[in-house]
């Protein structure tokens, strides 16, 4: 991939701020949605989500998760959105955490617990580009 596909990709997801998580257990789909800040250099999605909530029950079984960013637009060719898969952990970082409390100053009073998605695989849809237009990203083996 060449690298001005990646930076249209980070620049979508940059102009965002809420993401649809998805996770699954004993094959029961389930989804939500978070805030989040985003890390080019790792890939990765910070969100922060308490420990007894659905979703995060369904990551402790089983950490693989999806995500989709979708401009919510009528005009089909404006559509743009970012599909994702990758693995939820929670988070000990501290640079990424005060990424997270940066954009979201004011979840730091709730001192919530923090998640990081790492991404694997990320498709970005941007028909203004051309109808159906689609620019992947793999995680390269050695990261």
């Amino acid at each position: 991939m060449q690298e001005a596909d990646f930076q249209r990709i980070v620049h979508f997801i940059r102009e965002h701020h809420l993401l649809t998580l998805s996770t699954v257990h004993n094959n029961r789909p389930y989804s939500c949605s978070a805030f989040y800040s985003f890390n080019a250099q790792e890939v990765c999605f910070i969100v922060a989500s308490d420990m007894t909530t659905q979703h995060i029950r369904n990551v402790r079984h089983n950490s693989s998760v999806a995500v989709n960013i979708a401009l919510e637009t009528d005009e089909v060719g404006k559509i743009q959105g970012v599909q994702c898969h990758g693995s939820m952990a929670q988070l000990d970082q501290e640079t990424l955490k005060r990424d997270y409390f940066k954009a979201f100053p004011y979840a730091r009073v709730m001192r919530p617990v923090l998640w990081k998605i790492t991404i694997e695989w990320m498709k970005l849809t941007d028909n203004r580009l051309g109808f159906g237009t689609k620019i992947i990203w793999k995680r390269a083996l050695s990261e």
